[in-house]
């Protein structure tokens, strides 16, 4: 909707998507009462992006009642959760995170070529990066031996 109501109104395209990921991660918050993760905090962090400081203040903005007991606990969980980013972003420099290894790395490792599979590899090795934090090269290599254990191609190689 948010689409369609800026495109009528002839918004320049860079806006339209901005506000319309704004708008589209912006109630992910009330579930952060129900208790995050590092790793839920590390991919709120994620798909934000370079959007995370407008998401949080939106999210401010948009945790709005006339029950001022409500609104307290709305402002302390959003300054937690605000507490948590920076305490993450300083022990894991959150903005680059990366799977431990390259496609390069994997690749060699598993003896592949270039192609969907290093994709999924790859994006295998971000997930655990996401929920464990930062692995070792060889640790990262074992664990990616487990999930290609698991896949249809390594039987065929």
């Amino acid at each position: 909707m948010t689409r369609d109501r800026m495109r009528a109104l002839r918004y320049p395209t860079e806006d339209i998507d901005r506000v319309s990921r704004l708008v589209e991660l912006h109630l992910r918050f009330h579930t952060y009462g129900m208790g995050w993760t590092d790793s839920a905090v590390r991919r709120y962090v994620r798909d934000a992006g370079d959007l995370l400081d407008q998401l949080n203040e939106l999210t401010r903005a948009d945790c709005t009642t006339r029950n001022a007991a409500r609104a307290q606990a709305l402002s302390r969980r959003m300054d937690e959760l605000e507490a948590r980013i920076a305490e993450l972003k300083q022990q894991e420099q959150l903005a680059a995170i990366r799977p431990d290894l390259d496609g390069t790395a994997v690749m060699s490792h598993l003896g592949i070529p270039p192609g969907p599979l290093v994709g999924r590899a790859l994006a295998y090795l971000l997930e655990l990066r996401l929920e464990e934090g930062p692995h070792s090269a060889e640790e990262a290599k074992r664990l990616l031996d487990q999930w290609w254990e698991g896949q249809p191609e390594s039987r065929s190689r």
